[in-house]
């Protein structure tokens, strides 16, 4: 898309609210810095980029500190709450409890409760606590065979065996 004052490429997109209507704009780095210039022409301003990589560091410092919550792992599946903030995935059931401080306002704000009500699938575990060991033994199984510790491994696939023919799979 070409900016709407010249032909350069438009970097910067603008919604501007005139009248109770959104009207966007495209501009160029420099038509977007005059646009939004200040009306009092300060020269001085930082460059529109630079402006924008701030807002999405977040806020006017540029960049966000991090937390204690940030730096808390799951001990089940390993994902920290920095991982999950990147991604917007957790590891396994666990992180629920382990992040619930954290998750619990985030789930208020998205879904207006924090209570699954609605269908659950057929195949899904009956025994939550069965399914937290699984997801450990199974993590334990990866990390005994990057060890190359093969029996340990055995024991670890059995006992993943005993539980899965214990849940019916």
């Amino acid at each position: 898309m070409k900016c709407q004052k010249c032909s350069k490429p438009a970097t910067f997109h603008i919604t501007d609210i005139e009248r109770g209507k959104p009207r966007e704009y495209h501009f160029c780095e420099e038509h977007a810095h005059q646009h939004l210039r200040p009306p009092e022409g300060n020269d001085e301003a930082p460059p529109i980029s630079d402006l924008a990589k701030k807002l999405i560091a977040g806020g006017p410092g540029g960049s966000r500190e991090a937390t204690s919550a940030d730096k808390q792992v799951c001990p089940n599946c390993q994902i920290s709450f920095l991982d999950f903030r990147n991604s917007g995935r957790l590891g396994c059931p666990y992180d629920y409890e382990v992040f619930r401080d954290e998750l619990m306002p985030l789930l208020e704000n998205i879904h207006d409760e924090t209570r699954h009500s609605g269908k659950v699938p057929r195949r899904a575990p009956r025994n939550t606590q069965q399914q937290t060991t699984l997801i450990q033994l199974r993590n334990d199984l990866k990390r005994a065979v990057a060890a190359e510790d093969y029996e340990t491994a055995a024991r670890v696939r059995d006992k993943i065996r005993a539980i899965e023919q214990e849940q019916g799979r």
